[in-house]
């Protein structure tokens, strides 16, 4: 289960270690918050319409008191265009490019390389200072098989009276030197062919699923921080939600399974603590030092429509299933279950 959890928070993990280079934005102070908004959207996205698939291989409900036990993955495809953005130097006040260029396009966390440079300043006791420059940190996408947002996820379904499934999906709070992390998730899957009469008696099954997951992640910087200060932390709350109806058609050794709904949810980013910063006028040599206490708190919202397709085996209660969702994050989720119904 340990394992599981820190496989879930393996993209978060990475955006944290990049958060550690990216403190250097924090000397830029409210241009801060938009280029780091800009250049960790995708896989916030990403992984919202990553969670919330993978919670059903057929729309058949279990009989009461059947249930079965799931082992998921899902990887949310970025779009292309979502690997880069723009940067407009007038959209920020602090930050230009060295270059002397007006505009660039950056590569996002979910993209390549970064090579340009951007320069820093900021205004100390009414005089323009020059901070510092850096790079972008370059984007993760070598580091994954594909270029997609994972979450590995382990779901029980219980059935119900009424012909109604209850899913959970939970893992305990987990606590690693840098990392604490935990997840939780529940659904109701509902069979509405029983109100349709003798058509209950066909291999087709439609039901209704609404569910939602609950991630949140805290990622000790203390430790790695190139800033004095104290309480350094990165903090993710991500909460995801869908609604679908789901049919299928069931067989002894194969079903067919589809569904259509909406996705929707939010994650809040922040980056906690105090952060002592040093500037160095270029023109005289001297230092000015400023405080600042918790300097980001970033909100993504993400919906989309989805259609979902997919296909399982049954070798008696082991199921092996994949399906593929159309949405904003087109999504491929596979995985084996248990089920015992």
């Amino acid at each position: 289960m340990k394992k599981l959890l820190l496989l879930s928070l393996i993209l978060l993990t990475s955006l944290t270690s990049r958060a550690q280079d990216l403190e250097l934005l924090l000397y830029a102070k409210d241009d801060a918050s938009k280029l780091m908004e800009n250049y960790m959207n995708p896989v916030m996205e990403g992984m919202l319409f990553s969670l919330n698939n993978g919670w059903y291989h057929t729309a058949k409900t279990h009989k009461k008191l059947g249930f079965d036990i799931t082992f998921n993955v899902n990887a949310s495809i970025v779009p292309s265009g979502s690997k880069s953005f723009v940067f407009n130097q007038d959209d920020y006040k602090y930050l230009k490019l060295a270059n002397g260029d007006k505009t660039a396009t950056m590569q996002t966390i979910m993209g390549d390389d970064n090579d340009q440079n951007i320069i820093v300043s900021t205004n100390i006791q009414g005089k323009t200072v020059k901070a510092t420059s850096f790079s972008l940190p370059n984007g993760i996408t070598g580091d994954l098989p594909i270029n997609a947002v994972p979450s590995p996820m382990v779901q029980v379904g219980l059935g119900l009276p009424f012909k109604t499934d209850l899913k959970v999906r939970y893992l305990p709070t987990i606590n690693t030197d840098d990392v604490n992390g935990s997840m939780f998730g529940l659904g109701i899957q509902h069979d509405i062919m029983q109100y349709l009469g003798p058509l209950d008696k066909l291999p087709l099954n439609v039901s209704i699923l609404a569910a939602f997951t609950n991630m949140n992640i805290d990622y000790d910087l203390q430790n790695s921080s190139s800033m004095a200060g104290k309480n350094q932390k990165a903090s993710f709350q991500m909460k995801a939600y869908t609604v679908q109806a789901i049919a299928s058609l069931n067989f002894p050794f194969i079903a067919v399974y589809g569904g259509v709904g909406y996705d929707f949810g939010n994650t809040t980013l922040k980056l906690k603590g105090d952060y002592e910063l040093e500037y160095t006028d270029a023109t005289t040599g001297i230092t000015f030092t400023d405080a600042i206490s918790d300097p980001i708190n970033l909100d993504f919202n993400a919906n989309s429509f989805r259609t979902t397709l997919g296909a399982r085996i049954s070798l008696g209660f082991f199921k092996i299933y994949a399906d593929y969702s159309i949405k904003k994050y087109n999504t491929i989720s596979t995985g084996i279950a248990f089920s015992f119904r």
